[in-house]
C-alpha cells in the first residue's frame, strides 16, 4: 500500500475531497497540520488513516519529525503534497530529505516559483511574455518605465496570488514604493490591458492531460485585493482551441508530470505591445489547482469529479472519469459593507433553478474571493453576465 503524505489537509477546506479520493483508491492517507484533531470536521477526520498535529506548519523541524514518525509506524513515504502555492517550496525540501522521488524538488522550485524565470519556458512553448526588470533602484528602473510607458505592474518575484502587488503610475510613485520597500526581491513589468484566463490540467506521469479546463477572471485579482472589491469569475464550458494549444505547450515546456496545475495567461483586450486584440500570451504558471472553491467549481461545470480524477492519477496514473455536461460554473462574491441591489432572499428567488451553493468565504481567502460568495451554473454567457449583474450591483 503506499503512503501519501498530505500537508495542511485542512485548507483550503474542501482539500479534504482529495484526501478521500485517494483513501478510496487504498492509499495510506496520513495528514500533518497544525490545526488540533477535534477541530477537523468529520469528512476530513474520515479521509484520513491518521494525523499528525504539529504546533506550527511554519516550523520544518515539527513537520519533518512528523514525516519521521510516519516511516517508523508505516514505512517509505511515496508521495508528499500539500496542492498550496504557499507550501510547495516546503513540500520540495521534505521530498529532498525523504528521498521522496514524486514531485518536484528543491532544485526546481526557482523555475516554478519565481516569475521571472517562468517567462523563459513561456517563451520555449512560442507564447509572448510582458517586458520586464528586477527592481535595483530607481535609475534603472525609471528608464525600463520610460522605455514601455506607464503604468507598470510590479510585485514580489516571488509571490502568493495578488498579495503586495502595485499599480504605480508615475516616477513619484515608483520613487517612494523603491524608498519605502524591504528587501523582497520585486520584478516590474508593463502593464498588460487584458483579461485572465487560465488553463487548468491534470497530468499524468507521461505529461499527457486526463483532464483539462480553464477559467475566466473578468475584473482584475490585483484590484479586487487592492481595492477592496467583489470578486466574481467563471469556469468555462470549453476551452477554445488556442488556449488548450498554447496550455499543452507549456506544460511540455515545463516537463509537467503528475501534477494539477494551473497556468494563467492573458487575453488581449486591444492591441498592445505584446500582441494583437484577443491573442493569448503569458501571465505565470501555478504548480498546483486553482485556489479556493474552483476544483469544485470544475466538478459542477463538467459534471464530473476532478478530486477522483487527481486521485486516479496518483493511485493509477490514469483515470476513466470523464464529464457528463458542459456549463459555465459562476462565482460571484460580495464584499461585506456594500450596499447591493438585491437581497439574498432575492437571489435565491431568482435562482433557485441554478444555484449550487452559498455561504461565506473563508476569511484567509476573502481577500481575494470577498466575503458572502454565491455559485451557479449556466448554458449561455448572457445568463452567465445577468447573473453577475444581479448579484453583484450595488449602490
Amino acid at each position: 500500500m503506499k503512503n501519501f503524505v498530505y500537508i495542511s489537509p485542512n485548507f483550503p477546506d474542501n482539500h479534504w475531497n482529495f484526501c478521500a479520493r485517494l483513501k478510496e483508491n487504498g492509499l495510506n492517507v496520513l495528514g500533518i497540520g497544525d490545526c488540533p484533531y477535534d477541530d477537523l470536521t468529520p469528512q476530513l477526520k474520515n479521509s484520513l488513516n491518521e494525523y499528525y498535529k504539529v504546533s506550527s506548519l511554519e516550523n520544518y523541524d515539527e513537520v519533518y519529525r512528523a514525516c519521521a514518525f510516519f516511516i517508523h509506524k508505516y514505512g517509505r513515504l511515496d508521495w508528499l503534497e500539500s496542492n498550496n502555492e504557499y507550501w510547495l517550496e516546503r513540500d520540495a525540501r521534505l521530498r529532498d530529505d525523504f528521498n521522496i522521488n514524486s514531485g518536484f524538488h528543491s532544485k526546481d522550485m526557482d523555475n516554478v516559483k519565481y516569475k521571472s524565470a517562468m517567462k523563459a519556458f513561456y517563451k520555449i512553448a512560442g507564447v509572448p511574455v510582458a517586458r520586464y526588470h528586477i527592481i535595483d533602484n530607481f535609475e534603472n528602473s525609471a528608464a525600463f518605465c520610460r522605455e514601455v510607458g506607464y503604468p507598470v505592474i510590479v510585485k514580489p518575484d516571488n509571490g502568493v496570488g495578488a498579495s503586495d502587488t502595485h499599480k504605480i503610475k508615475n516616477d513619484e510613485e515608483l520613487k517612494n514604493f523603491i524608498d519605502h520597500k524591504d528587501d523582497t526581491r520585486y520584478i516590474m513589468e508593463e502593464f498588460i490591458d487584458a483579461e485572465v484566463n487560465s488553463y487548468d490540467c491534470i497530468v499524468n506521469s507521461k505529461g499527457e492531460p486526463l483532464f483539462e479546463t480553464g477559467n475566466v477572471t473578468p475584473n482584475s485579482l490585483m484590484d479586487i485585493v487592492n481595492n477592496n472589491d467583489n470578486c466574481l469569475l467563471y469556469i468555462r464550458n470549453e476551452l477554445p482551441d488556442e488556449l488548450r494549444e498554447k496550455g499543452r505547450r507549456v506544460l511540455k515546456a515545463f516537463g509537467v508530470k503528475s501534477r494539477f496545475v494551473h497556468f494563467e495567461f492573458f487575453k488581449l483586450n486591444r492591441d498592445q505591445h505584446i500582441g494583437k486584440k484577443d491573442e493569448i500570451v503569458a501571465l505565470e504558471v501555478n504548480m498546483r489547482p486553482s485556489g479556493g472553491i474552483s476544483p469544485t467549481m470544475m466538478n459542477y461545470a463538467n459534471g464530473t469529479d476532478v478530486y477522483k480524477i487527481w486521485a486516479d492519477m496518483i493511485a493509477f496514473d490514469s483515470t476513466t472519469k470523464g464529464k457528463a455536461n458542459s456549463q459555465y460554473c459562476v462565482f460571484a462574491s460580495r464584499r461585506d459593507g456594500k450596499n447591493f441591489d438585491k437581497t439574498p432572499e432575492e437571489i435565491r428567488a431568482l435562482y433557485r433553478n441554478n444555484l449550487k451553493e452559498e455561504g461565506r468565504v473563508a476569511e484567509a481567502l476573502s481577500g481575494a474571493m470577498a466575503d458572502y460568495m454565491f455559485m451557479a451554473n449556466f448554458d449561455t454567457m448572457e445568463e452567465v453576465n445577468k447573473f453577475f449583474v444581479d448579484v453583484l450591483s450595488n449602490h
